[in-house]
């Protein structure tokens, strides 16, 4: 219970941390606010009288207080870019980027886990070899190339593909907004023509994601089997006439899991992060796209606000990823 209250102790000065630097962030940068709000043409004392009521014309330390109120209200301020508050546009366009990294990362996972394995198992084979040519293949390819590719191959020229977007037009607010994935929405709903179109508009940008990033997760997986099967246990397994797939998989496996929690969970939140490229090629309406436009815009709340969730879920995440070493690794309880 001690190491628990500890581990968990340390998320909230990490979130202060994270506040405090975004709020400086947010000051530094050579970027007006007010003139977001009002315009470049607009007179000095519109100006001045817009940055008073933003509370921009007092000390910081005050700022930092009224902004830290703010926040533990919910109050993340308003957009400029869409006249909403930004935990509105935050609840619409981040579920939309989580949607998108679930499945990717379980896509990932499925085929770059077996083959990380399968590569260091036959490690030299022509195998291990054509494995790791295509992983890196798949590491080195610029995701925007591979994304125009894919629409241009699928969508363009085979037709197998619905296109950019997350939704045709004609389903757009047919269904009521419950967990803010559509393909969820639309079951619960029981609109199948609708969750069928979801469903065909999230696989490709999806896979696009999974290729780059199950090329990590199986070069990272080989890397930690090749070192677990040199281990001496490894061999006491193999004298003791266990079987090859034991082997493998119940000694060698089980014990690059706390390794691979690691990976698999930074690699989650890199695509929770918004994959600012594939959502910018397939008109995704994702956290990435939105902080993009909003930077472009001069939205400083928004930029904050988006900035602020993505710090957040890094957190979480590796929260959570050591809270499974603990489950993993009797050796750390």
């Amino acid at each position: 219970m001690r190491i628990l209250a500890g581990t968990l102790g340390s998320v909230p000065v990490t979130l202060f941390g994270l506040v405090f630097i975004t709020f400086l962030i947010g000051r530094v940068v050579p970027i007006d606010p007010v003139l977001a709000v009002v315009g470049d043409r607009a007179p000095q004392s519109v100006v001045e009288q817009a940055r008073r009521e933003m509370g921009l014309d007092r000390p910081l330390p005050v700022q930092f207080a009224r902004y830290v109120g703010n926040l533990l209200h919910g109050d993340l301020g308003r957009s400029v870019m869409t006249s909403h508050s930004v935990i509105s546009d935050i609840g619409t366009f981040f579920p939309a980027t989580m949607e998108l990294a679930t499945l990717a990362i379980l896509l990932a996972t499925a085929v770059g886990i077996p083959l990380g394995v399968l590569a260091a198992v036959r490690r030299g084979s022509w195998a291990d070899q054509a494995i790791r040519v295509g992983t890196l293949c798949g590491w080195s390819v610029p995701v925007f190339v591979l994304a125009l590719l894919a629409l241009l191959v699928f969508y363009a020229t085979l037709g197998w593909s619905p296109g950019p977007g997350r939704q045709d037009v004609v389903f757009q607010d047919m269904d009521p907004t419950v967990t803010g994935f559509l393909t969820i929405d639309t079951a619960l709903a029981g609109d199948w023509d609708a969750f069928r179109d979801a469903l065909a508009h999230l696989i490709l940008p999806s896979l696009v994601l999974a290729v780059t990033n199950l090329a990590t997760i199986a070069r990272m997986t080989r890397a930690f089997m090749l070192d677990a099967l040199g281990s001496e246990y490894i061999v006491t397994a193999r004298a003791k006439g266990l079987s090859a797939a034991r082997v493998v998989w119940r000694h060698a496996f089980a014990n690059i899991g706390v390794r691979l929690v690691t990976v698999l969970a930074l690699t989650y939140a890199g695509l929770l992060e918004g994959a600012v490229l594939t959502e910018t090629v397939f008109s995704w309406p994702g956290i990435g796209q939105y902080l993009t436009g909003s930077l472009l815009n001069a939205d400083m709340n928004a930029v904050l606000g988006a900035t602020l969730v993505i710090g957040l879920t890094y957190v979480l995440l590796n929260l959570l990823a050591d809270l499974a070493y603990r489950v993993l690794d009797p050796r750390v309880r």
